[in-house]
């Protein structure tokens, strides 16, 4: 699934990272990938922005704004059995949404 094309909030340290592999471990739609024993951001735009990466770096060397825009839409969408809905349209309506 593509996202809004250079729009996640999602950042990587590389001086921080220490290369545990976490983050690739974690995240849903393949972000990351290893190079010279670092995380690097493979695919941003495969990203949407659910926290799991920050949340289990070991070192805080991922950042990201989990729970905003269309992903969090996607995602309670998911767990509620309704419709993906961020309300940036307004009350019920969808005409300005991501």
């Amino acid at each position: 699934m593509r996202y809004l094309a250079n729009a996640a909030t999602l950042g990587l340290s590389a001086e921080k990272c220490v290369g545990c592999g976490m983050c690739l471990e974690v995240c849903p739609h393949d972000v990351f990938t290893l190079e010279g024993k670092k995380a690097v951001i493979r695919d941003l735009d495969a990203c949407m922005e659910c926290g799991a990466c920050a949340k289990n770096c070991p070192v805080g060397a991922v950042s990201v704004r989990s729970g905003v825009g269309c992903a969090s839409a996607i995602i309670k969408g998911m767990l509620t059995g309704g419709e993906p809905t961020c309300d940036c349209g307004g009350k019920g309506g969808a005409d300005n949404c991501c």
